[in-house]
């Protein structure tokens, strides 16, 4: 994609992700894009592999999806609002034929693999995007060491949502929530080249204090004090692939720096849906070892 169609483009798909119950139609986004109607919708079509419509609808979908699995407070009929339906019933026919099950359904019991599989076009538009990461992205910081609430996904990838649902669920039991706590993910494993049932993640919530018994799940951990070299990643905030090889393939080799004995982690700073998805923010955490610069040295900045 040439960069002047890439920057045009993208800026269509920030305008949808931060107004998608707003004037989506053909006519107002092709001006978005300072295109005419019909050169947009061929050239969108052609480049992202589905139609602008179907781009929109997947967005409030994915949206209303969020909302019904991890934010119990907002009633059906609010989202079916938000997702451009003005009648619950006509939301729930939609919401079926993309997803398989009625929003009801999905909020109970979602079918994560049928979800992802209908999101699957969303996904790969968006992943059209490419972000070009410079060294000069990448500070170091001396990361304090933070006691968390720990629970552990172990096994298919594709069911980390679930796991996301309890621990949103423990979170809110505990009086842990995100508007609480820092909320973390470490990264035990390379979901490339990890087998499916080997995969591991860790799910995180900064604790002041001791984790009760529970049947979550959750237990105790830490993430240790150390040098970490960090990025910020904004918007992409379930993608993070890009930034971690960046991170090892470029970064750490012209950095003179070693790897210390910690996984990749992260820190989700702003959350999509809560905010836009271009306006998400997550710092990128790649542990160093401590003796490999000087306290103080070039790049250091202090936490």
């Amino acid at each position: 994609m040439p960069p002047h169609y890439q920057e045009r483009m993208q800026r269509v798909l920030d305008h949808i992700d931060r107004n998608p119950d707003a004037d989506l139609s053909l006519d107002r986004l092709s001006d978005v894009a300072a295109f005419s109607k019909y050169h947009f919708h061929r050239q969108f079509s052609a480049i992202f592999g589905l139609s602008v419509h179907r781009y929109v609808q997947l967005v409030r979908m994915r949206r209303a999806s969020y909302q019904l699995a991890f934010r119990d407070a907002d009633g059906v009929t609010d989202i079916a609002l938000d997702a451009g339906y003005e009648a619950s019933d006509a939301f729930a026919r939609a919401f079926r034929q993309n997803f398989g099950q009625s929003p009801s359904e999905f909020r109970t019991a979602p079918d994560w693999r049928s979800w992802l599989a209908a999101l699957g076009p969303l996904t790969f538009a968006r992943s059209k995007h490419l972000t070009n990461y410079s060294l000069q992205d990448v500070t170091i910081t001396d990361f304090p060491a933070t006691p968390v609430a720990l629970m552990k996904h172990h096994g298919d990838p594709e069911r980390i949502y679930a796991t996301i649902q309890r621990f949103i669920g423990w979170r809110r039991a505990t009086g842990l929530g995100k508007d609480i706590t820092a909320t973390f993910n470490i990264f035990h494993s390379d979901p490339r080249t990890t087998p499916p049932e080997a995969f591991r993640m860790d799910l995180c919530a900064a604790s002041k204090g001791p984790v009760a018994p529970n049947d979550a799940g959750v237990e105790e951990g830490l993430i240790p004090a150390g040098p970490c070299a960090v990025l910020r990643v904004v918007g992409n905030s379930e993608n993070l692939e890009a930034a971690a090889l960046f991170l090892y393939r470029e970064w750490l080799p012209q950095s003179g720096e070693e790897p210390r004995d910690f996984p990749l982690f992260c820190q989700r700073v702003r959350f999509y849906p809560d905010v836009p998805e271009p306006d998400s923010v997550t710092d990128l955490f790649l542990p160093i070892d401590q003796g490999a610069r000087a306290v103080g040295g070039p790049g250091r900045i202090a936490t």
